[in-house]
């Protein structure tokens, strides 16, 4: 089920979802939804439970995924990727990009909580 909502969004806000829509090929409309998506489903790391910031510090992308994302990678350096896989690569860097952020995150966490030592 849906709902449809009107928001007045912050030019910025805009400019940076027009661009990533154009950039992906999508609906403007969608990459909003993702955002919205992504915010609302991810906690903070400083909020989970030691077990889950432990489990954040292990974080791989699945293994079906990294193998599309490597594919893409070397299609785009051959230069023969299409539009639709342009927007699949976009979209995989993005999940590459977001949990290596994530899991770095949660290693400064675990760190801070003393369940992991420093990286020397």
């Amino acid at each position: 089920m849906s709902e449809t909502i009107t928001l007045d969004l912050p030019e910025p806000l805009l400019e940076s979802a027009r661009a990533v829509a154009a950039q992906s090929h999508r609906r403007i409309e969608d990459v909003l939804i993702e955002w919205l998506d992504r915010a609302a489903t991810d906690v903070p790391v400083e909020l989970l439970s030691d077990e889950q910031v432990l489990a954040c510090c292990d974080l791989q992308m699945e293994p079906s995924q990294q193998a599309l994302l490597s594919d893409l990678l070397t299609r785009q350096r051959e230069g023969t990727l299409t539009t639709d896989e342009r927007g699949q690569l976009d979209s995989l860097m993005g999940i590459y990009r977001r949990g290596m952020v994530r899991k770095a995150q949660a290693l400064k966490v675990a760190v801070d909580r003393g369940l992991q030592p420093p990286l020397s």
